[in-house]
């Protein structure tokens, strides 16, 4: 491919339309000028979700029934971990060996059983006013992550304050606090061209520079050149944010996948889910303070599939074994890897971990001749949290014999979003307005779980 490369520094105002782009089209004049009157400054903690779309089982994750009926009890065999009397699926030896690093929630419960409304509750603390069967409704509210944005700010160095990796999830949005409190969407960091995302506009879009070596130079000259001549004396508050932005070296260097040692980058796995948690190591090391992992699938290809793990899930025949059995490991490498090096790095006050979905599977197999499976179930499920300056190396809860429901210490998703928010520094009584200028409370219930504060 023919590269056109930039002779001379690119202009301020050609900067300025590579963070429209970055930024879904809006100036970042308006959107720094908005963040700065949200409210206080970071506070330098960060939170980062896997958010496990489809559904996790409870019984083939984290809250196995070996001594239930077979109709009911886990495919799996449970294991013990280095905390006494803690036993998770032997698909997760990994993970193991490292529980007296995270703890788990085993009695999370709602009672949406619909995908796109359960992960709204999941995210927004906030239920539907109308239920879409279809899993095609967007949330009327935004998600907690659009909420740090608009509490937190941008972080010093210009780092956003809410990354998606690899995308955004699908079935929430900032609604009433502005579409520049949207996740910043960063794209697979697996792919040897992974560029960070506004690099990779501009690249396509300023000057015809889609050179990525011509545009950094374009971009350090140009930093060079107005440090050197005070061009930016004068400018406003905003603007000179903007510029901060699109030139931050911390900010260029948080999104430098590549700078990590190769056997790190091993060891995470050199797949979507392994590089986008080192990612997100990376964001929150830096000051981002929400980032979202859509846990879907690790790689592309016909053995994989998502948590939706009924009969015929991506409409597959088979035991949903099969491609559990797949996706595990992946799922253990990955996290292990995550919650090690934060811990080896001495982030686990700074950073909490969360692995949710937006419910559970039902306790009985469904069978029928096109294989085994499990259904939608929110009335019980398990989500996994480390870090966060909380206690860790416990399960807090349980469910019944066969994990139909919770029979000790019944959490909602309410409760963990605000153990989030805690962590966050972010105050889940305080209200913002919506469209109809009526105040709407950032968290309606919840409180944070008091066995891991």
């Amino acid at each position: 491919m023919n590269h056109r490369v930039c002779t001379g520094p690119l202009s301020r105002r050609s900067l300025l339309q590579v963070g429209a782009l970055a930024l879904g089209g809006l100036s970042l004049r308006d959107l720094l000028a908005a963040q700065s009157a949200s409210g206080t400054r970071p506070s330098g903690t960060s939170v980062i979700m896997l958010y496990l779309h489809g559904g996790p089982s409870q019984l083939e994750t984290y809250d196995l029934k070996p001594d239930a009926p077979t109709e009911y009890r886990s495919i799996y065999r449970p294991i013990a971990t280095n905390v006494p009397g803690v036993d998770i699926c032997e698909r997760f030896p990994l993970q193991a060996g490292i529980a007296d690093k995270f703890s788990l929630v085993r009695s999370l419960t709602h009672d949406v059983n619909i995908h796109s409304d359960g992960g709204i509750i999941v995210l927004t603390g906030k239920r539907p006013t109308v239920l879409d069967p279809t899993s095609g409704s967007k949330s009327e509210h935004p998600d907690y992550g659009s909420v740090a944005s608009k509490v937190r700010g941008v972080g010093a160095d210009a780092i956003p304050p809410y990354v998606a990796i690899p995308s955004r999830l699908y079935m929430t949005r900032p609604t009433y606090l502005g579409s520049h409190h949207a996740a910043m969407e960063l794209g697979d960091p697996s792919r040897n061209d992974f560029r960070p995302p506004y690099l990779a506009l501009a690249a396509d879009s300023v000057s015809k520079c889609d050179d990525r070596r011509s545009l950094l130079a374009g971009l350090d000259r140009l930093r060079s050149d107005l440090d050197r001549t005070g061009q930016l004396n004068g400018a406003d508050e905003f603007r000179s944010r903007a510029f901060e932005l699109l030139t931050s070296t911390r900010l260029a260097d948080a999104f430098k996948i590549d700078a990590e040692p190769s056997p790190l980058r091993d060891r995470y796995g050199r797949n979507l889910w392994g590089q986008s948690c080192l990612m997100a190591r990376r964001l929150a090391e830096a000051g981002s303070a929400v980032i979202n992992i859509y846990f879907d699938t690790p790689k592309s290809g016909q053995e994989f599939t998502n948590w939706d793990d009924h009969i015929g899930n991506a409409g597959r025949p088979g035991h949903f074994g099969t491609y559990m059995d797949v996706r595990l490991p992946y799922m253990d490498q990955a996290l292990s890897a995550l919650i090690e090096d934060i811990w080896q790095r001495d982030l686990q006050q700074q950073i909490m971990v969360v692995a949710v979905g937006e419910f559970g599977r039902t306790p009985k197999l469904s069978r029928n001749t096109g294989g085994v499976g499990r259904d939608h179930w929110p009335q019980a499920m398990s989500a996994l949290v480390s870090g966060g300056g909380l206690r860790m190396g416990q399960v807090v809860g349980a469910t019944n014999g066969k994990a139909e429901y919770p029979t000790e210490r019944p959490y909602t998703p309410q409760d963990l979003l605000a153990t989030i928010y805690r962590h966050l520094n972010i105050n889940p009584e305080a209200s913002f307005t919506d469209y109809s200028g009526r105040p709407v409370p950032i968290l309606p219930s919840g409180k944070p779980i008091a066995e891991l504060t």
